[in-house]
Protein backbone atom coordinates (compact mmCIF):
# COMPACT_ATOMS: atom_id res chain seq x y z
CA UNK A 1 0.00 0.00 0.00
CA UNK A 2 1.53 3.32 -1.09
CA UNK A 3 0.67 6.74 0.44
CA UNK A 4 -1.34 7.65 3.45
CA UNK A 5 -4.21 5.31 4.37
CA UNK A 6 -7.56 6.37 4.39
CA UNK A 7 -8.95 5.42 7.69
CA UNK A 8 -12.75 5.68 9.66
CA UNK A 9 -14.17 4.19 13.28
CA UNK A 10 -17.39 2.67 13.45
CA UNK A 11 -18.86 2.16 16.84
CA UNK A 12 -21.23 -1.17 16.54
CA UNK A 13 -22.75 -0.98 20.23
CA UNK A 14 -19.27 -0.79 21.92
CA UNK A 15 -17.48 -2.56 19.16
CA UNK A 16 -15.33 0.38 17.54
CA UNK A 17 -13.63 -1.38 14.20
CA UNK A 18 -11.30 0.59 12.79
CA UNK A 19 -11.22 0.39 8.43
CA UNK A 20 -7.95 1.13 6.48
CA UNK A 21 -7.45 1.41 2.80
CA UNK A 22 -5.25 3.17 0.41
CA UNK A 23 -8.17 4.42 -1.09
CA UNK A 24 -12.23 5.21 0.09
CA UNK A 25 -13.66 3.93 -3.09
CA UNK A 26 -12.14 0.37 -2.00
CA UNK A 27 -14.26 0.40 0.76
CA UNK A 28 -17.61 2.21 -0.01
CA UNK A 29 -20.02 -0.16 1.22
CA UNK A 30 -18.96 -0.25 4.50
CA UNK A 31 -19.45 3.74 4.80
CA UNK A 32 -22.85 3.50 3.32
CA UNK A 33 -24.16 0.54 5.98
CA UNK A 34 -22.30 1.96 8.79
CA UNK A 35 -21.87 5.73 7.87
CA UNK A 36 -24.58 6.46 10.85
CA UNK A 37 -22.56 4.84 13.26
CA UNK A 38 -18.97 6.41 12.74
CA UNK A 39 -17.18 8.07 15.43
CA UNK A 40 -14.42 11.16 14.35
CA UNK A 41 -12.75 11.47 17.96
CA UNK A 42 -9.78 9.44 18.73
CA UNK A 43 -10.79 6.09 19.99
CA UNK A 44 -8.98 2.47 20.72
CA UNK A 45 -10.61 0.10 18.25
CA UNK A 46 -11.34 -3.48 19.07
CA UNK A 47 -10.77 -4.88 15.43
CA UNK A 48 -9.14 -3.59 12.94
CA UNK A 49 -9.46 -3.95 8.70
CA UNK A 50 -7.15 -3.72 6.52
CA UNK A 51 -7.45 -3.29 3.15
CA UNK A 52 -4.77 -3.74 0.61
CA UNK A 53 -4.60 -2.92 -3.05
CA UNK A 54 -2.07 -5.61 -4.94
CA UNK A 55 -1.71 -8.47 -7.35
CA UNK A 56 -0.39 -10.79 -4.89
CA UNK A 57 -2.79 -13.49 -3.47
CA UNK A 58 -1.23 -15.99 -1.73
CA UNK A 59 -4.47 -18.44 -2.77
CA UNK A 60 -3.24 -21.50 -1.14
CA UNK A 61 -3.00 -20.99 2.20
CA UNK A 62 -2.10 -23.85 4.80
CA UNK A 63 -5.35 -24.50 6.68
CA UNK A 64 -8.18 -27.48 5.69
CA UNK A 65 -10.97 -26.63 2.84
CA UNK A 66 -14.03 -25.75 4.47
CA UNK A 67 -15.79 -24.81 1.82
CA UNK A 68 -15.59 -24.79 -2.50
CA UNK A 69 -18.85 -23.31 -4.21
CA UNK A 70 -20.72 -20.60 -5.71
CA UNK A 71 -22.06 -17.75 -3.29
CA UNK A 72 -25.43 -15.27 -4.84
CA UNK A 73 -24.17 -12.70 -6.64
CA UNK A 74 -20.45 -12.98 -5.95
CA UNK A 75 -19.45 -16.10 -7.66
CA UNK A 76 -17.14 -18.93 -6.80
CA UNK A 77 -14.79 -18.98 -3.67
CA UNK A 78 -13.19 -21.27 -1.62
CA UNK A 79 -13.36 -20.59 2.67
CA UNK A 80 -10.01 -22.40 4.33
CA UNK A 81 -9.93 -23.08 7.76
CA UNK A 82 -6.35 -22.66 9.36
CA UNK A 83 -7.40 -22.75 12.52
CA UNK A 84 -6.26 -19.60 14.07
CA UNK A 85 -6.61 -17.65 10.39
CA UNK A 86 -9.47 -18.26 8.29
CA UNK A 87 -9.08 -16.99 4.76
CA UNK A 88 -11.76 -16.73 2.29
CA UNK A 89 -10.64 -16.85 -1.47
CA UNK A 90 -12.16 -15.23 -4.54
CA UNK A 91 -9.49 -16.98 -6.81
CA UNK A 92 -7.46 -14.16 -9.20
CA UNK A 93 -9.61 -11.45 -7.88
CA UNK A 94 -9.33 -10.97 -4.04
CA UNK A 95 -9.47 -12.32 -0.79
CA UNK A 96 -9.96 -12.06 3.20
CA UNK A 97 -7.96 -13.51 6.09
CA UNK A 98 -9.53 -13.16 9.59
CA UNK A 99 -6.58 -13.25 12.49
CA UNK A 100 -9.90 -13.65 15.32
CA UNK A 101 -7.69 -14.44 18.13
CA UNK A 102 -5.56 -11.18 17.51
CA UNK A 103 -8.96 -8.91 16.43
CA UNK A 104 -8.08 -7.64 12.89
CA UNK A 105 -8.62 -8.83 9.16
CA UNK A 106 -6.98 -8.27 5.94
CA UNK A 107 -8.45 -7.74 2.08
CA UNK A 108 -6.80 -7.95 -0.97
CA UNK A 109 -8.37 -6.81 -4.02
CA UNK A 110 -6.46 -6.42 -7.47
CA UNK A 111 -6.23 -2.79 -8.91
CA UNK A 112 -9.53 -1.21 -9.83
CA UNK A 113 -11.67 -3.52 -8.17
CA UNK A 114 -13.95 -2.96 -5.07
CA UNK A 115 -14.58 -5.31 -2.14
CA UNK A 116 -16.92 -7.85 -3.08
CA UNK A 117 -20.20 -8.37 -0.40
CA UNK A 118 -19.15 -11.54 0.56
CA UNK A 119 -15.56 -10.51 1.93
CA UNK A 120 -17.14 -7.51 3.89
CA UNK A 121 -19.74 -9.33 5.19
CA UNK A 122 -17.40 -12.24 6.53
CA UNK A 123 -14.71 -9.22 8.25
CA UNK A 124 -17.86 -7.36 9.58
CA UNK A 125 -19.02 -11.00 10.95
CA UNK A 126 -15.97 -11.18 12.79
CA UNK A 127 -15.97 -8.24 13.86
CA UNK A 128 -18.97 -8.72 16.50
CA UNK A 129 -17.62 -12.20 16.90
CA UNK A 130 -14.70 -10.50 18.78
CA UNK A 131 -17.16 -8.61 21.18
CA UNK A 132 -20.14 -11.21 21.65
CA UNK A 133 -22.34 -9.63 18.64
CA UNK A 134 -23.67 -12.18 16.04
CA UNK A 135 -25.35 -10.92 13.01
CA UNK A 136 -28.57 -12.76 12.35
CA UNK A 137 -30.87 -12.66 9.44
CA UNK A 138 -34.56 -11.80 10.85
CA UNK A 139 -36.38 -8.15 11.11
CA UNK A 140 -36.82 -6.54 14.38
CA UNK A 141 -39.16 -4.40 15.70
CA UNK A 142 -40.17 -2.27 19.01
CA UNK A 143 -43.54 -3.00 20.48
CA UNK A 144 -45.73 0.26 20.62
CA UNK A 145 -44.93 2.21 23.88
CA UNK A 146 -42.15 -0.09 24.55
CA UNK A 147 -38.18 -0.63 24.52
CA UNK A 148 -38.21 -4.72 23.91
CA UNK A 149 -38.32 -5.73 20.37
CA UNK A 150 -39.61 -8.83 18.46
CA UNK A 151 -37.49 -10.70 15.83
CA UNK A 152 -38.83 -12.13 13.04
CA UNK A 153 -37.22 -14.85 10.75
CA UNK A 154 -38.19 -16.02 7.60
CA UNK A 155 -35.90 -17.42 4.24
CA UNK A 156 -35.46 -14.59 1.65
CA UNK A 157 -38.78 -13.51 -0.31
CA UNK A 158 -41.29 -15.00 2.79
CA UNK A 159 -42.11 -11.39 3.15
CA UNK A 160 -40.23 -10.10 6.03
CA UNK A 161 -40.33 -6.82 4.81
CA UNK A 162 -44.06 -6.59 3.65
CA UNK A 163 -44.65 -7.67 7.56
CA UNK A 164 -42.43 -5.21 9.05
CA UNK A 165 -43.78 -2.39 7.17
CA UNK A 166 -47.23 -3.69 8.02
CA UNK A 167 -45.89 -3.77 11.75
CA UNK A 168 -44.40 -0.61 11.74
CA UNK A 169 -48.13 1.15 10.27
CA UNK A 170 -49.60 -0.47 12.97
CA UNK A 171 -46.72 1.76 15.60
CA UNK A 172 -44.07 -0.55 15.83
CA UNK A 173 -40.40 0.69 15.30
CA UNK A 174 -38.47 -0.64 12.84
CA UNK A 175 -34.82 -1.50 13.79
CA UNK A 176 -33.89 -3.50 10.60
CA UNK A 177 -36.13 -5.42 8.20
CA UNK A 178 -33.39 -7.90 7.14
CA UNK A 179 -30.25 -7.93 9.97
CA UNK A 180 -30.44 -7.47 13.57
CA UNK A 181 -27.02 -7.64 15.55
CA UNK A 182 -27.83 -10.30 18.83
CA UNK A 183 -26.06 -10.62 21.88
CA UNK A 184 -26.60 -12.87 25.23
CA UNK A 185 -25.27 -12.18 28.54
CA UNK A 186 -26.57 -13.52 32.14
CA UNK A 187 -28.91 -10.37 32.27
CA UNK A 188 -31.00 -11.63 28.78
CA UNK A 189 -30.77 -11.21 25.46
CA UNK A 190 -31.09 -8.01 23.16
CA UNK A 191 -30.24 -6.72 19.98
CA UNK A 192 -30.08 -3.51 17.42
CA UNK A 193 -30.78 -3.06 13.86
CA UNK A 194 -28.51 -2.77 10.92
CA UNK A 195 -28.63 0.59 9.70
CA UNK A 196 -29.52 -0.24 5.88
CA UNK A 197 -31.84 0.73 3.40
CA UNK A 198 -35.35 -0.98 3.01
CA UNK A 199 -36.01 -2.95 -0.12
CA UNK A 200 -39.46 -2.52 -0.99
CA UNK A 201 -40.91 -4.95 -3.62
CA UNK A 202 -43.77 -3.61 -5.39
CA UNK A 203 -45.91 -6.59 -4.38
CA UNK A 204 -45.47 -4.86 -1.05
CA UNK A 205 -46.31 -1.37 -2.36
CA UNK A 206 -49.09 -2.58 -3.89
CA UNK A 207 -50.50 -4.64 -0.49
CA UNK A 208 -49.52 -1.66 1.56
CA UNK A 209 -50.09 1.67 -0.36
CA UNK A 210 -49.23 3.87 2.52
CA UNK A 211 -45.58 3.33 1.43
CA UNK A 212 -46.54 5.39 -1.42
CA UNK A 213 -45.20 8.49 -0.90
CA UNK A 214 -41.57 7.20 -0.12
CA UNK A 215 -41.40 5.64 -3.55
CA UNK A 216 -40.42 6.33 -7.49
CA UNK A 217 -41.09 5.20 -10.79
CA UNK A 218 -38.48 3.52 -11.52
CA UNK A 219 -38.10 -0.74 -10.46
CA UNK A 220 -34.68 -2.91 -10.65
CA UNK A 221 -34.79 -6.27 -12.10
CA UNK A 222 -36.18 -7.93 -8.89
CA UNK A 223 -38.71 -5.34 -8.84
CA UNK A 224 -37.72 -3.90 -5.89
CA UNK A 225 -36.55 -0.16 -4.93
CA UNK A 226 -34.25 0.64 -2.27
CA UNK A 227 -35.47 3.20 0.00
CA UNK A 228 -33.79 4.99 2.59
CA UNK A 229 -34.21 5.39 6.11
CA UNK A 230 -34.89 8.81 6.30
CA UNK A 231 -37.29 8.38 3.80
CA UNK A 232 -39.45 5.97 5.23
CA UNK A 233 -38.87 8.14 8.80
CA UNK A 234 -41.20 10.46 7.24
CA UNK A 235 -44.02 7.99 7.72
CA UNK A 236 -42.81 5.45 10.07
CA UNK A 237 -40.97 5.41 13.11
CA UNK A 238 -37.02 3.93 12.82
CA UNK A 239 -35.48 3.22 15.69
CA UNK A 240 -31.85 4.36 16.47
CA UNK A 241 -28.93 1.46 16.82
CA UNK A 242 -29.71 1.31 20.44
CA UNK A 243 -29.39 -2.57 22.07
CA UNK A 244 -32.54 -3.21 23.39
CA UNK A 245 -33.97 -6.34 24.76
CA UNK A 246 -36.23 -8.88 22.66
CA UNK A 247 -39.08 -10.11 24.19
CA UNK A 248 -40.25 -12.60 21.59
CA UNK A 249 -39.11 -14.89 18.22
CA UNK A 250 -41.56 -15.26 15.48
CA UNK A 251 -40.67 -17.42 12.43
CA UNK A 252 -42.95 -16.35 9.52
CA UNK A 253 -44.98 -18.15 7.26
CA UNK A 254 -47.21 -18.24 4.40
CA UNK A 255 -51.07 -18.55 5.32
CA UNK A 256 -52.83 -21.18 3.75
CA UNK A 257 -56.58 -19.58 3.65
CA UNK A 258 -55.58 -15.98 3.80
CA UNK A 259 -55.76 -15.66 7.40
CA UNK A 260 -53.32 -14.13 9.65
CA UNK A 261 -52.56 -16.02 12.89
CA UNK A 262 -50.16 -16.44 16.15
CA UNK A 263 -49.85 -19.92 17.59
CA UNK A 264 -46.59 -20.76 19.84
CA UNK A 265 -43.91 -22.65 18.07
CA UNK A 266 -41.87 -25.03 20.07
CA UNK A 267 -38.76 -23.88 21.29
CA UNK A 268 -36.73 -26.87 19.57
CA UNK A 269 -38.17 -26.15 16.08
CA UNK A 270 -37.71 -21.83 16.81
CA UNK A 271 -34.02 -23.14 17.37
CA UNK A 272 -33.50 -25.38 14.44
CA UNK A 273 -35.48 -22.82 11.95
CA UNK A 274 -33.10 -19.89 12.69
CA UNK A 275 -30.32 -21.72 13.17
CA UNK A 276 -30.96 -23.54 9.43
CA UNK A 277 -30.78 -19.55 8.33
CA UNK A 278 -27.86 -18.02 10.30
CA UNK A 279 -25.26 -21.15 10.86
CA UNK A 280 -23.11 -22.25 8.23
CA UNK A 281 -21.75 -25.51 8.26
CA UNK A 282 -18.42 -26.19 5.96
CA UNK A 283 -16.44 -29.49 5.33
CA UNK A 284 -14.48 -29.45 8.46
CA UNK A 285 -17.55 -29.13 10.69
CA UNK A 286 -18.76 -25.60 12.35
CA UNK A 287 -16.15 -22.66 12.78
CA UNK A 288 -15.25 -21.88 15.87
CA UNK A 289 -17.36 -18.33 15.23
CA UNK A 290 -20.67 -20.82 14.04
CA UNK A 291 -20.12 -22.92 17.26
CA UNK A 292 -20.33 -19.07 19.17
CA UNK A 293 -23.29 -18.04 16.84
CA UNK A 294 -24.93 -21.50 17.57
CA UNK A 295 -24.66 -20.86 21.26
CA UNK A 296 -26.69 -17.28 21.53
CA UNK A 297 -29.61 -18.45 19.55
CA UNK A 298 -29.96 -21.53 22.22
CA UNK A 299 -29.40 -18.70 24.64
CA UNK A 300 -32.60 -16.05 22.84
CA UNK A 301 -34.35 -19.44 22.19
CA UNK A 302 -34.62 -20.78 25.92
CA UNK A 303 -35.03 -16.88 27.24
CA UNK A 304 -38.21 -15.90 25.23
CA UNK A 305 -41.38 -16.94 23.32
CA UNK A 306 -41.27 -18.26 20.54
CA UNK A 307 -44.15 -18.23 17.68
CA UNK A 308 -45.58 -19.04 14.37
CA UNK A 309 -47.02 -16.41 12.71
CA UNK A 310 -48.52 -17.08 9.49
CA UNK A 311 -49.58 -14.14 7.07
CA UNK A 312 -52.33 -13.65 5.25
CA UNK A 313 -54.22 -11.21 2.88
CA UNK A 314 -54.37 -8.87 5.61
CA UNK A 315 -50.58 -8.53 7.25
CA UNK A 316 -51.13 -5.62 9.47
CA UNK A 317 -53.50 -7.97 11.39
CA UNK A 318 -50.58 -9.39 13.04
CA UNK A 319 -50.20 -6.35 15.75
CA UNK A 320 -52.71 -7.03 17.40
CA UNK A 321 -52.21 -10.61 17.63
CA UNK A 322 -48.69 -9.81 18.67
CA UNK A 323 -49.58 -7.66 21.02
CA UNK A 324 -52.10 -9.47 23.00
CA UNK A 325 -49.68 -12.78 23.09
CA UNK A 326 -46.78 -10.80 24.42
CA UNK A 327 -49.37 -8.97 27.24
CA UNK A 328 -50.30 -12.78 28.48
CA UNK A 329 -46.64 -13.67 28.37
Amino acid sequence: MTGAATTFCYDLNGQVIKVSAARAELWPSFDLMLGTMRVSEPVQPGFRIDILETSALPEAPEGKLAFDGEVPLDGHCRLVDGGDIVHLIFPGLQMASVHADEGWAEIRVHPGSKVKWTLMMMVLDAALDASGQHMLHTAGLTLPGREALVLIHAPSGTGKSTTSMALASQAFGLCSDDVMILSATPGGTAAWGMPRKVKIHRNTATMLPFLSPCLGDTWDAEGEQAVSLDRLGEIIRIEDARSRPVAALLHLARSADGQTRLMPMARTDAMVALATDNVRTGMTGLLPMQKRRMATIAALVKAVPTFTLEVGARPADAAALIRAALDRA
